[in-house]
């Protein structure tokens, strides 16, 4: 378990995660951090949660018309 403090950074309060926490997400500065909540909190992940939610939605779309899309690559 990895504890961090909330800190005053300018005019917010934000946090600093340890190069632990860093390494396991496989993040570095720059990278974006998403906040999924969950029925006990907040889960941190690097993924987008949208994303695998629209990729869904486009392979069923590809399946669906995939006759129309073979033809238009021709």
């Amino acid at each position: 378990m990895l504890k961090v403090k909330v800190t005053q950074i300018g005019n917010s309060l934000g946090i600093v995660l340890p190069k632990e926490a860093l390494s396991k997400l496989n993040t570095k500065k720059g990278d974006t951090l998403y906040f999924v909540e969950a029925k006990d909190g907040y889960i941190v992940t690097p993924y987008d949660p949208d994303f695998e939610e629209q990729m869904n939605a486009a392979s069923t779309m590809l399946k669906k018309y995939r006759n129309a899309f073979r033809e238009l690559a021709r």
